[in-house]
């Protein structure tokens, strides 16, 4: 191998990809015993782990080639149109139609860090899959694979709390996808008395928690997220807490994309923290609106929005400006209600992603919070709008199966009314949102 310094990794040389070739095959061919398979399968493993970016393609390519060939189940299928045993002849053109690749694959679970290990590989194959189309039929089944070994009924719900492993506490903040952890003091601010964290775990990678959730427990609906992630903030009662606010979710393995574990974590919470404190009443999240700026800065002028408004809001520092202030807070508002309710993917469902995710869990969308998020991040990605998604228990499965369905979108009559309220109609008063202190009613 020869050094690729501006990747960091070595390189796969000409003369080696023979070598590596009559490895995987006899890796598929399951040629000796355990000892023997034991440490074939290291040596690819550590092979792999050394390799840059080109090294790690061409290595997956030639991975690809191990796919099903018709010579392989040709006589299996004619066997078993003229079998008198049929059961025995389709078991036997199904193993036949089981391609090597996963016989490789399988292999690596008999290393001790083996389920990481293709965790991260099959998140190498979905970023090159997009360019190479061998890889794809090797992603869907890898990546039916790992929905296998992490079905919901190996993984572990724990709550995580300052006591945990600090590998572990390191890993929650650098997994945090919606909310920067500032330093040990953050993390320990969300894993204080008045806060919870719940991640799912897998027992193969008990270190490595898989997608987790932050919970404030306060007294009232929260619209402004600087106070549930400030360390400086004053700390809660749980004790007297009617509300669990859920402010963060963050998958943490790229390699289980489309493999969801959220449905079950929200149940799974929603029973811990409902057990834990029965005077709990309201489970409401404060989300962000990842897409709404993008859409917004694809609409047309129209009244009350045009290209005045959008200089403001290009503005930097308008939400320090009380005047720039409320000459967008009414149109902008109004035009993430119609965004959340009406704007569409391709297959139907709601355009932003938090939403179809919260939706689907049989969630309200129930009240947007002006400027819940004022970070750049907020105000780059949703001009500083957060929502709160309510989860009545007695609603989950009837707007599951409705969003489902016909994919339709529970939300307050509060929203609604936003959405279809003209942006030129005088309003005699402003559309903001103040905390409550318990659920809204309709």
């Amino acid at each position: 191998m020869h050094r690729d310094e501006r990747r960091g990794g070595s390189e796969l040389s000409e003369r080696e990809i023979p070598r590596l070739r009559a490895l995987l095959a006899a890796c598929a061919d399951a040629r000796g015993g355990e000892a023997s398979t034991r440490k074939r399968i290291a040596t690819l493993a550590e092979l792999y782990a050394r390799l840059g970016a080109d090294g790690k393609t061409r290595f997956l390519r030639l991975l690809a080639e191990f796919s099903v060939r018709p010579a392989s189940f040709a006589e299996p299928l004619a066997e078993l149109e003229s079998s008198t045993d049929v059961p025995a002849a389709a078991s036997r053109l199904r193993d036949a139609l089981e391609p090597p690749w996963l016989r490789i694959l399988r292999s690596f679970n008999v290393l001790e860090n083996g389920t990481k290990f293709l965790v991260d590989l099959r998140a190498d194959v979905l970023e090159r899959s997009r360019e190479f189309s061998e890889l794809r039929p090797l992603e869907a089944d890898l990546r039916e694979l790992l929905a296998t070994w992490f079905d919901l009924g190996f993984l572990e719900l724990r709550r995580i709390t300052w006591d945990a492993p600090a590998s572990l506490l390191e890993k929650l903040a650098r997994y945090e996808a919606v909310h920067e952890v500032r330093g040990w003091l953050g993390l320990k601010d969300r894993l204080d008395t008045d806060r919870r964290c719940f991640a799912y775990l897998h027992p193969a990678m008990p270190n490595e928690p898989l997608v987790f959730v932050e919970v404030a427990l306060t007294d009232h609906l929260p619209d402004r997220i600087a106070p549930l992630i400030d360390p400086k903030a004053p700390r809660g009662d749980a004790r007297s807490a009617k509300v669990a606010a859920f402010y963060s979710i963050s998958a943490c393995q790229q390699g289980l994309a489309g493999i969801s574990f959220g449905n079950a974590l929200i149940k799974g919470v929603v029973s811990a923290l409902s057990a834990e404190h029965p005077h709990l009443r309201t489970f409401t999240t404060l989300s962000p609106i990842p897409g709404f700026r993008a859409w917004l800065d694809a609409q047309p002028e129209q009244p009350g929005w045009n290209a005045d408004s959008r200089a403001v809001l290009e503005r930097p520092g308008w939400p320090r400006d009380a005047a720039l202030e409320l000459a967008l807070e009414r149109p902008l508002i109004r035009l993430c209600a119609r965004y959340l309710l009406e704007a569409r993917g391709r297959d139907g469902g709601p355009l932003d992603p938090v939403e179809r995710f919260h939706l689907s869990n049989g969630a309200r969308l129930e009240r947007l919070c002006w400027l819940g998020d004022r970070s750049p991040k907020g105000l780059r990605e949703s001009a500083g709008l957060m929502v709160n998604y309510l989860y009545r228990l007695d609603e989950i499965e009837t707007n599951q199966e409705a969003y489902g369905g016909a994919q339709t979108i529970a939300a307050s009559r509060t929203v609604r009314e936003l959405a279809r309220e003209s942006l030129e109609t005088p309003r005699r008063k402003r559309p903001t949102s103040s905390p409550s202190p318990a659920a809204p009613a309709d």
